[in-house]
Order: structure tokens, then C-alpha cells, then sequence
């Protein structure tokens, strides 16, 4: 391992140099990570790109708000979970460079609900432009997915202390990110817009190609799980590595990999594509090396750089399903 300053994939690398976390480490490297929440969150959307594109309804700028204003809720729900863990669980350890930026002041609970905030504000600014594109189903999406990110360890129906995490982020990565995507191009293409005219015109396409980009991207969560499994247990969640254990998750992630994996061959098969769909095939190398570095890492130390290289393949290959959607 490199002596040199550690990389931006490794948040908590910061508390390895016996530093105080700068301003920048803070808000960059540990409460934003872009290298987690940015891949993730574009994955589905390159889906409902490339699936827009094949069936000529693409609508860049609609494609674009849309992303950016699910990102910023995405972004709202990272602070709020680190809102939560940091008011409720203080002295836990489980991120000691936080809690310890926050006893000197440099971090404020305060200024955390603000950013909150502020991404929330930013996000419902895009509200009325795509309202107008595509009217009441892009509130619901956008209601949706506000619930649904800051109630993952925020309010009383916090999702994954209830260990109900899994199924959702592969319904909302997989098929929501993606059904929101493809919905607002084809309303701004077509000019209608309306519940209606979202479940009458939908593609069987669009509920189902992002299904392995959402299983892929569940991955990532699994990984934290195993990670902070022992935190997690003393804070009472019930997430499946608390219940069953590390090597379920293990499992779990293997499995959800090859079924991603195995996806394209039944889309082949099954839907009106041809062999381009088979393209995100060419990214089986590095998610193999992924798999295997799961299953054979142990210490918290070096599962820390596997949740960014995860959340990277989810993107890769969303990238290049798009692509193998859009020229089949």
C-alpha cells in the first residue's frame, strides 16, 4: 500500500494519519462520498438514456434536471443517515474522525441539517421545469424518493434498522431511478404527460433492463453492512448481517452479481433485443474481482475501498447497458 496520501475512495483514511480531518476531508471525503453516492445514482438514469435513445425520445436536458435533482436527494439522505448516527450513537466510534470533528466544533449537527436542507431546497428548484414536462407522476417520483432517502435511519420508520434496506434500494435503483428517467424524455418528447399516460406508454423495457443495475447497486449497501456489522448490533439495527451474519451478506452479494450478470442473456432471449445487449458481459473480469475480494476480506480497514469500486461497476455496467440498449 501506497505511503503517499490516501485516495479519495478511502474516506476514513483520514483517521489512519493521525490528522484532524480539514474542511475539505469533512464534507467531501466523509459525509458526501462522491466516489459512493455520483455512481450510484447515474447508474439507472445511463439505463433510461440508453432506453430512450433505442426507442428515439431522447431528451438530454429533461435526462440531466432529472439526474441532478435525484442526486441532491440522494446527497440529503447521506447527511441525514450521518445526522442520525452522530446525534443518537456519539461516543459508538464507528466514525471517530466525525465524532471527534464535531466535539472541536469543526463539525455542527446544525450545519449538518442545514446542508439537508439546502439539498432538498435545491432539488424541489427543478420541481416546477419538470412539472411542466411531465406533470403529476414527476411529483410523485420526486415525493417518493425525498420519503424513501431520508427515512433509510431517519424518523420513526427508519427502513434499515428494520433490515428492509435490500428490497428497497433494488426496487428504487433498479426500477424507479430508471421507470423516472425514461418517463420524463418520453413526456418531453411526446408533449402528454400524466399518470395515465405513464402506465398506458411505459415499455416493459423500462421496468425490468434496470433490475441488475439495482442489484449490483444493493451490493454496495451489503458491503457497509458487513463492514459496520459489529456497530450496527450495538446500535439495535436488524440489518441481515446483524440477523444471519457476515457470510450471508457474502452470499447475498454473489448472488446478486451473477443474477446481474446473467440478466442480459434473458433480456437477449425474451425481449426484442439483439446481441448488443450482451455488452455489459465485458465487465464480468471486474466484478469477479470484486465478488472475490468480498468474500476474502475480513478487517474494516479493507472493505473500505470495496464499497467505491462496487458502486464503480454498478456504473460500468449501467454504462455499458445503455449503450448495448440503445444500438440493439
Amino acid at each position: 500500500m501506497s505511503v503517499n496520501k490516501p485516495p479519495l475512495t478511502d474516506p476514513e483514511s483520514v483517521v489512519n494519519r493521525g490528522a484532524n480531518p480539514t474542511f475539505r476531508d469533512i464534507w467531501i471525503r466523509l459525509l458526501l462520498y462522491p466516489t459512493h453516492s455520483l455512481p450510484t445514482a447515474l447508474a439507472p438514469v445511463l439505463v433510461g438514456v440508453g432506453l430512450a435513445l433505442r426507442n428515439e425520445v431522447f431528451a438530454p436536458v429533461p435526462a440531466l434536471v432529472g439526474f441532478l435533482g435525484s442526486w441532491l436527494i440522494h446527497v440529503a439522505g447521506v447527511f441525514a443517515d450521518n445526522h442520525e448516527l452522530l446525534r443518537k450513537h456519539p461516543g459508538l466510534g464507528e466514525h471517530p474522525e466525525l465524532e471527534r470533528a464535531v466535539r472541536q466544533g469543526t463539525l455542527r449537527l446544525s450545519t449538518l441539517k442545514l446542508a439537508i436542507g439546502g439539498c432538498l431546497v435545491l432539488a424541489v428548484a427543478a420541481a416546477p421545469y419538470l412539472y411542466r414536462i411531465g406533470g403529476a407522476p414527476v411529483l410523485a417520483f420526486g415525493a417518493l424518493g425525498i420519503a424513501l432517502s431520508l427515512s433509510y435511519n431517519a424518523g420513526p420508520w427508519a427502513y434499515v434498522r428494520r433490515g428492509l434496506a435490500d428490497p428497497i434500494f433494488l426496487l428504487m435503483f433498479g426500477v424507479v431511478g430508471v421507470v423516472g428517467s425514461y418517463y420524463i424524455q418520453a413526456a418531453a418528447a411526446s408533449g402528454s404527460s400524466g399518470f395515465r399516460e405513464l402506465f398506458m406508454s411505459m415499455p416493459l423495457a423500462a421496468y425490468v433492463l434496470g433490475l441488475p443495475v439495482g442489484a449490483i447497486v444493493t451490493t454496495v449497501m451489503l458491503i457497509d453492512d458487513i463492514r459496520d456489522c459489529h456497530f450496527d448490533e450495538k446500535k439495535g439495527w436488524k440489518t441481515t448481517a446483524v440477523r444471519l451474519g457476515a457470510n450471508f451478506n457474502r452470499a447475498e452479494i454473489a448472488v446478486l452479481v451473477a443474477l446481474a450478470y446473467a440478466a442480459p442473456l434473458v433480456f437477449w432471449v425474451a425481449l426484442d433485443f439483439d446481441a448488443w445487449i450482451l455488452l455489459p458481459l465485458v465487465s464480468a473480469p471486474f466484478a469477479w474481482l470484486n465478488v472475490r475480494g468480498v468474500q476474502r476480506t475480513a478487517s474494516r480497514a479493507e472493505l473500505l475501498p470495496m464499497t467505491p469500486r462496487m458502486a464503480m461497476l454498478a456504473l460500468t455496467y449501467a454504462a455499458l447497458l445503455a449503450v448495448g440498449v440503445a444500438w440493439s
